[in-house]
């Protein structure tokens, strides 16, 4: 049997009866349809900025000088898969950032958990760059960010971001492809996110960090700054109902088994894309490396002591450029009548 499942078993107790819900999990699917807004969602702030599609089915936050926007799943999940497709403000956005992510800081204010997909704005003709995280019982003091370029201009149509969170590890996913594995170890204790979260979908100002740690902070001249979410996935386990065969569905759904060719895949990311990792940050604490971190794993020496890649920086890169060559080879591949593993409106692949 699969570690990830003797794992599991152990996490909700219930090993003597694995043998029916296993074989009752093995016949059923996680249900990834996407729900409306109206369905699962409702606003958390920024009144008349957050403005639903007619058919529930796309949300448009905004932020301007006065308020950002945000909204948050009517219902809190213990694990599960959750995604949206979202498409980001072009032109200056130094200093915005938009969030995608699993929180309980509502319930738990002094010891929460946290999964997040931070997407970070940029000067002019710069690009885009996104930050995943999580913390568990409040262990803000130990954050464990990774930034990361994408292989594609997200203000040009919506790409999906999703996260896979399971008793034993966490898969953040961008286009279908996964580009982070985080998996539980013992030592992590209550570092691993482990209570039930909502889900959450937020535009604010982060200028006092998110563009060049503070540099650059946001230019309300080009405002409203307008994220555009859709295709929003909530396939988790309602917290509190103690449902295994939820837990094992999920435990056995493609998005959470990370095969050798999804893990090829996310290498090839990270080799490409990978600006910085916590787990290459020699300096940040000390020398202290984390339980989970395979510290070889992306290769230290091309990274500095400080956890960036001295391989992969931000540039000016043609977006638009890039963007296109990406779409014309799909196109050939789609005439030569081979099938393509490539995502729509995207250039991650999975094989």
């Amino acid at each position: 049997m699969a570690p990830a499942l003797v794992a599991l078993m152990v996490v909700i107790g219930w090993a003597a009866a694995a043998a029916p819900v296993l074989a009752a999990a093995a016949a059923a699917s996680l249900d990834t349809t996407p729900v409306t807004f109206p369905a699962g969602f409702m606003p958390l702030f920024g009144g008349d900025n957050l403005v639903q599609s007619p058919d529930g089915r796309s949300v448009r936050l905004k932020l301007d000088a006065h308020t950002g926007s945000g909204f948050v799943s009517k219902s809190a999940y213990h694990h599960g898969f959750f995604s949206a497709s979202i498409k980001l403000p072009d032109d200056h956005t130094a200093g915005v950032v938009v969030a995608f992510y699993l929180s309980n800081a509502d319930v738990f204010p002094h010891n929460h958990d946290e999964v997040d997909f931070e997407l970070l704005g940029n000067r002019r003709g710069h690009e885009w760059r996104v930050q995943t995280n999580l913390y568990g019982n409040g262990s803000t003091s130990r954050g464990r960010e990774e930034r990361y370029l994408l292989p594609f201009d997200p203000t040009l149509r919506p790409h999906a971001y999703a996260v896979a969170w399971t008793p034993t590890a966490i898969i953040f996913y961008v286009d279908g492809a996964p580009i982070r594995e985080v998996v539980r170890v013992p030592p992590m204790g209550a570092d691993f996110p482990a209570k039930p979260m909502s889900v959450y979908a937020t535009i604010w100002d982060g200028s006092a960090w998110a563009t060049e740690g503070g540099r650059y902070k946001v230019d309300y001249a080009f405002a409203p700054f307008a994220a555009d979410f859709s295709s929003l996935v909530l396939s988790g386990c309602p917290a509190g109902s103690g449902d295994a065969h939820c837990e094992v569905t999920l435990m056995t759904a493609g998005c959470a088994v990370m095969t050798p060719a999804k893990r090829a895949a996310m290498q090839r990311f990270r080799r490409r894309f990978l600006l910085y990792s916590v787990c290459h940050d020699r300096y940040r604490y000390n020398g202290t490396i984390f339980p989970e971190c395979d510290a070889d794993a992306d290769g230290r020496d091309a990274f500095h002591r400080w956890g960036e890649s001295k391989i992969v920086s931000p540039t000016r890169r043609g977006y638009r450029q890039r963007q296109q060559r990406a779409d014309k080879a799909v196109a050939a591949v789609a005439a030569d009548g081979r099938p393509s593993t490539w995502p729509v409106g995207g250039a991650l692949r999975a094989d």
